[in-house]
């Protein structure tokens, strides 16, 4: 049995959750609502406060998609409860964010800003202090989305291995190189 699958997920107060006949389940709690298509290869019960997920057989599809469907709900019931976020950091000289609505206005180095513009279920901040590298603060009740969108963002400049100028999560260790050691 899969050792994440067989884990029940609690349920806080105030989430409720639904699977219709065509098996879509929908996760609503007090930041919103989600919904997942799953597959019929595993059950649902809701007791006690719990959702206990369970596949219908052995096989091996059916093994691998018990684990999955239980880490996807999981992420549902923790985002309509507390919501997920995230903070890059933008690492390097004259390197800039500006929030403007679902824009985001970015100067990385280049010879021109780049415009990215977000979904609209994801909120966006951004700091700007003094002497400190600018922060861009991200925040949504779903996992996936949320985490692609920060994926895209720090495509735009990853972090080099050298000086480590980019973008970067905020606490992210990121593997140095040696430059060039001096000469003869």
């Amino acid at each position: 049995m899969s050792r994440i699958g067989k884990l029940p997920i609690k349920l806080p107060a105030g989430v409720e959750v639904t699977v219709s006949s065509d098996y879509l389940v929908t996760v609503k709690g007090n930041l919103g609502l989600l919904t997942q298509q799953i597959d019929n290869s595993v059950s649902l019960n809701i007791e006690n406060g719990e959702i206990i997920i369970e596949r219908t057989s052995d096989s091996l599809d059916h093994k691998a998609k018990h684990g999955l469907y239980r880490a996807l709900i999981s992420n549902m019931v923790k985002g309509v409860s507390e919501g997920f976020h995230t903070v890059q950091e933008l690492v390097g000289v004259g390197y800039k964010a500006e929030a403007k609505g679902q824009v985001l206005e970015m100067s990385l180095g280049y010879s021109h800003n780049l415009v990215f513009v977000l979904p609209d279920e994801i909120k966006v901040e951004t700091v700007n202090e003094r002497g400190k590298n600018p922060l861009i603060k991200m925040s949504c009740i779903d996992k996936q989305l949320i985490g692609q969108v920060a994926a895209k963002i720090r495509s735009l400049r990853k972090p080099e291995p050298y000086k480590g100028k980019g973008i970067k999560f905020q606490n992210e260790v990121l593997r140095r190189k040696a430059g060039k050691t001096a000469g003869k």
